[in-house]
């Protein structure tokens, strides 16, 4: 039987974390925006090191990264609430503890997850 309090305390956490990593990369975004518009500067082509658009891009993919980690955590919390966390979506398994302490949102045992049934 898996320690849905203990789990419940890592993912928690990791939210906080997450939530906080996400306050980042909105103001890396905007001062990056803000940049960009202020500047006459062709940073396309500028020799000197990264593009701003680069920049911008990279910040965007990990806001978006973090915004669906977020949505797993969350996912994993409801579970914990309904009392079916720990136990394969697809199979009805229990899951590995040694999966859920390195991936605590995981709804999936090692088979499901990794497309094999």
């Amino acid at each position: 039987m898996v320690d849905a309090g203990r789990f419940r305390v890592l993912l928690e956490q990791e939210r906080d974390r997450r939530l906080l990593l996400l306050t980042a990369l909105r103001n890396d975004i905007t001062s990056v925006s803000l940049a960009r518009q202020d500047s006459n500067v062709d940073d396309e082509h500028d020799p000197e090191g990264s593009t701003i658009a680069f920049e911008l891009s990279q910040a965007s993919a990990l806001l978006a990264q973090s915004r669906e980690g977020l949505e797993q955590i969350d996912a994993a919390l409801a579970r914990i609430a309904a009392g079916n966390y720990g136990r394969c979506e697809v199979c009805g398994v229990e899951i590995p503890e040694g999966r859920l302490e390195a991936r605590p949102w995981t709804p999936f045992c090692v088979n499901h997850a990794s497309g094999r049934r």
